[in-house]
């Protein structure tokens, strides 16, 4: 399997919908309802890129998964601190692109100078079919540690669900605190596209 990460374009939005809909529809992992299309995800690549990197995992021509950044709660001094959201094609889950996306992910915001990740994950009472402990499992194995559970926050598909925050240290909270720069005023030299 030759894989590449790389930067998200606008003319993946149509795959990035396919694949966050199959988790709206089938599962809980997240709690929207409803499917969003590939103008709303347009719309979303545009306004992470803004300021926060946003990347792709490709198989040959297909796209596999995807992870983005964007702000933490969104007061200004939480700003050193970042949200990531991660979402793989459920045909190549264990495969180690989740890690893959979240590594370059990391690398991009410690660039940045973002010091703290989080994210925002549903955790059931019993796995199932809907929603399994595997967000949390593959999150422990990235370095995140539990730092905050809300109890039976989100209904979905007829059951109640938690929800719980992971952070993560990326950068050294003990140097000068120096402004956060926006991922496209760093990227071109750190990772320049192949």
């Amino acid at each position: 399997m030759e894989l590449q990460i790389r930067q998200v374009r606008e003319s993946d939005a149509a795959a990035l919908s396919l694949i966050y809909g199959h988790y709206v529809r089938e599962t809980a992992v997240t709690f929207d309802e409803r499917e969003f299309g590939t103008s709303w995800f347009l719309e979303k690549i545009r306004k992470v890129q803004q300021f926060y990197p946003f990347f792709v995992a490709q198989s040959g021509d297909t796209i596999v998964g995807y992870a983005y950044a964007g702000p933490f709660v969104g007061r200004d001094a939480y700003r050193w601190s970042a949200e990531l959201t991660i979402y793989l094609h459920p045909d190549w889950i264990h495969k180690e692109i989740g890690t893959s996306l979240y590594r370059k992910l990391e690398d991009a915001l410690e660039l940045m100078g973002i010091r703290t990740a989080y994210a925002c994950i549903a955790v059931p009472d019993e796995e199932d079919a809907i929603l399994t402990d595997a967000s949390r499992r593959f999150h422990l194995h990235n370095g995140f540690q539990a730092v905050g559970f809300f109890s039976r926050c989100a209904y979905k598909f007829g059951r109640w669900y938690h929800m719980a925050w992971m952070g993560k240290r990326i950068g050294d909270w003990e140097r000068p605190m120096e402004e956060v720069r926006p991922y496209a005023s760093v990227s071109a030299l750190q990772f320049p596209e192949k």
